[in-house]
């Protein structure tokens, strides 16, 4: 059985009345994409590495998820229709709640401009689709 206090996640084992807690390494993972296909693809790479994750197609429901969850990364996108990513990413870095949550921007945009945009807006990185699956995992491993 997996708990959460909010913060962490803990693996809880009852062996008759010895109660075994272990603290998991598990990173909750926010993943927003307006393309299924690509949110399916990210997703599945980080739940084969043992996040936890929380997905949405819209860009408008970012910033409460974020709220709600406290996730330790996010995987944003930029071009959706409902909702800019770069909106999005303002958006979370102006809220107390959000402020210090990673962000990583995953987009077919990947100009040199869109590098330096996505820092300006406060992004730790932007990698660029198709994404390889140990660009994904390198960056995680610096969160």
């Amino acid at each position: 059985m997996i708990k959460s206090d909010g913060t962490s996640s803990y693996f809880i084992v009852l062996i008759g009345r010895i109660i075994s807690i272990k603290k998991l390494n598990m990173k909750t993972v926010l993943i927003c994409d307006d393309s299924t296909t690509d949110l399916t693809r990210l997703s599945s790479v980080l739940e084969t590495k043992g996040c936890l994750v929380i997905k949405s197609t819209k860009g408008t429901k970012v910033l409460a998820l974020a709220q709600r969850h406290h996730p330790d990364v996010i995987f944003l996108d930029i071009v959706m229709p409902d909702k800019d990513g770069f909106v999005v990413c303002r958006e979370l870095v102006n809220n107390n709640d959000t402020k210090d949550i990673p962000i990583i921007f995953v987009s077919s945009k990947g100009k040199k401009a869109d590098h330096i945009w996505a820092k300006m807006q406060g992004a730790k990185a932007l990698i660029q689709k198709p994404f390889n699956d140990n660009d994904i995992l390198e960056k995680l491993a610096f969160i």
